[in-house]
């Protein structure tokens, strides 16, 4: 997994060709620390087809809101540095993740 911020962001993801998954997280988010080992686990998985990144939105904050990530945890999957789809907050599920995931590999 690629660590993001706003130095690094457009590059990485906005600029890049493919697909592009973001796990936007944050330092108080419970549920994001939960999810964070299955996440790294779909990385290892599918890491060959996809690139995966995360960005810690408290550190991030201007960047999340301008990527309209207004609760966490947000799961983005990102084509040619256009959102394609997301799930977020209660949809974040470890399964709704990976079927997200396998639809663009």
């Amino acid at each position: 997994m690629l660590d993001l911020d706003k130095t690094n962001f457009e590059e990485e993801v906005l600029k890049a060709e493919g697909y592009v998954f973001v796990d936007f997280y944050g330092d108080g988010c419970v549920p994001c620390q939960a999810l964070m080992p299955t996440v790294h686990g779909f990385a290892d998985k599918y890491g060959d087809k996809m690139k995966f990144t995360s960005l810690n939105t408290t550190k991030a904050r201007r960047l999340a809101i301008a990527q309209k990530v207004l609760g966490l945890p947000v799961m983005a999957i990102y084509k040619d540095g256009e959102k394609v789809e997301e799930v977020i907050k209660d949809d974040a599920t470890p399964e709704n993740i990976e079927a997200m995931i396998q639809k663009y590999i």
